[in-house]
């Protein structure tokens, strides 16, 4: 299983406070099925000013650390990113990492406030060659008033990644109602743990494909934590991609991307 969305890296954000957490958490990953995580630390302005630069020095000293201990878990960059107004550049010129330096990265909403023009913005990502990966729709508090939103952006070619635990009952029963019911629409592309510590929100994967299976089939729960999250690191344009049953497939025209770096 590949790990997409994991606060692992210690003392970088609101993750792993030290490195003896750090390796806890990659031992319960690994012990859950988990051979690829990506290390995901928030980037978000005036609270964690992370950069690429940042995030490649905490995830090389940390897969150190990994190999010392015996840890078979292998680490790929990645950032937890909000918009700013400055995004596509900062996307463009390297500043902000993409998930393993590909078109694929993972954006965050707010979480209580619906964000002025947060369609023409995603758009505008997509216009430029990236493929915004939205992070837990499901537990978003304005997800009742604006689920729309979220149907649409999916067939514009924005995908959605869901929270393991929000299947499997962990956020309470309001996220796992919203991420049963965009399963059930055909709205989700990964699912990811977004764990952030070994007792609290801890990075179990295995628990959420289970859940996934029991609504979608064991096809399309692979699919969610194997299949598209390894399209993802190998950068496999979307149109190449197996959508879920209810989207279809992204128009190769839309998207220019080259390899940066």
């Amino acid at each position: 299983m590949i790990d997409l969305h994991c606060h692992m890296l210690p003392a970088i954000d609101d993750g792993a406070t030290d490195l003896d957490i750090a390796l806890a958490m990659a031992r319960t990953a690994v012990a859950d099925g988990i051979a690829v995580t990506a290390c995901t630390p928030h980037i978000y302005p005036g609270l964690y000013e992370n950069t690429r630069a940042t995030i490649s020095a905490a995830l090389a000293h940390f897969a150190i650390a990994l190999r010392k201990a015996g840890i078979a878990l292998r680490l790929v960059i990645g950032a937890d990113v909000h918009l700013t107004p400055a995004l596509v550049d900062n996307l463009k010129s390297g500043h902000t990492p993409t998930l393993n330096n590909t078109r694929y990265f993972l954006l965050e909403p707010p979480h209580h406030v619906a964000p002025p023009r947060f369609e023409e913005m995603v758009f505008q990502v997509l216009a430029a060659g990236y493929v915004p990966v939205i992070t837990h729709p499901e537990r978003l508090t304005w997800i009742e008033s604006h689920y729309e939103i979220f149907g649409r952006l999916a067939h514009q070619g924005a995908w959605m990644q869901l929270t393991s635990g929000s299947l499997t009952g962990r956020f309470g029963s309001r996220p796992r109602y919203w991420s049963e019911r965009m399963l059930d629409e055909g709205l989700v592309h990964v699912l990811a743990t977004d764990s952030h510590g070994v007792d609290e929100r801890p990075p179990l994967l295995a628990e959420g494909m289970a859940a996934a299976a029991e609504r979608v089939g064991a096809e399309e729960a692979r699919r969610l934590v194997v299949d598209r999250p390894r399209a993802i690191l190998d950068d496999v344009a979307p149109a190449n991609v197996p959508m879920p049953e209810c989207l279809p497939a992204r128009p190769r025209s839309l998207f220019r991307w080259r390899r940066r770096g």
